[in-house]
């Protein structure tokens, strides 16, 4: 029987994925930039890399990398078109209109998915917790930003919640490339919190 050819870990270009994007929209969350580079970063580094990430997780079998890289791949891309169509949706198209409120629903959305993925989450490992428990707080948060108007209140802790968010997505792709580079795990990522 032949030896199977050893393949890459998709999860690396993912969490790179994951990763960056976020960072990038705390950057405008922040005030530091605006959203001209967010929504290509949306559209190619958050959607496509987590999308192709997500069909390579596929084949490996990996329902949970499977779900959340083509679920949050298509979050990227969903967040760049709606910010497209807030500029170039005519008034005679007012069905595609989208307000304040409609980006919160979409949150919410996600926040009840990353809530479900939250639980798979705590199977996995310390890093993957912490980068799920961070991810659906930084969902909550933003819900109240667009459905509670806690603008003020929220945005800032939130943004840095997710800024905390990203780091532990690309501390866990590092880990990832550490351990394969080096032979050896290199970067811990701690034990499952649930048995």
């Amino acid at each position: 029987m032949a030896e199977a050819t050893p393949q890459g870990n998709p999860a690396v270009v993912g969490l790179a994925g994951f990763g960056i994007t976020t960072i990038l929209l705390q950057f405008h969350n922040m005030g530091w930039g605006g959203t001209g580079t967010v929504f290509c970063a949306a559209m190619m580094v958050g959607g496509l890399m987590q999308m192709i990430a997500g069909f390579q997780e596929f084949k490996c079998g990996n329902n949970f990398g499977y779900s959340a890289f083509c679920s949050y791949g298509a979050f990227w891309l969903a967040l760049g078109t709606i910010w497209m169509l807030a500029d170039i949706v005519p008034p005679e198209y007012k069905h595609l209109k989208i307000t304040g409120h409609d980006i919160g629903l979409f949150l919410l959305g996600y926040t009840i998915y990353t809530a479900i993925m939250w639980i798979a989450a705590m199977r996995i490992h310390t890093a993957m917790a912490l980068t799920f428990t961070t991810l659906l707080l930084g969902f909550i948060g933003l819900d109240l930003v667009f459905l509670a108007g806690m603008k003020e209140q929220l945005l800032t802790i939130t943004t840095i919640d997710l800024f905390i968010c990203a780091g532990l997505a690309l501390y866990m792709m590092a880990a990832a490339i550490y351990a394969q580079v080096f032979g050896r795990p290199v970067l811990p990522v701690g034990k499952p919190w649930l048995n």
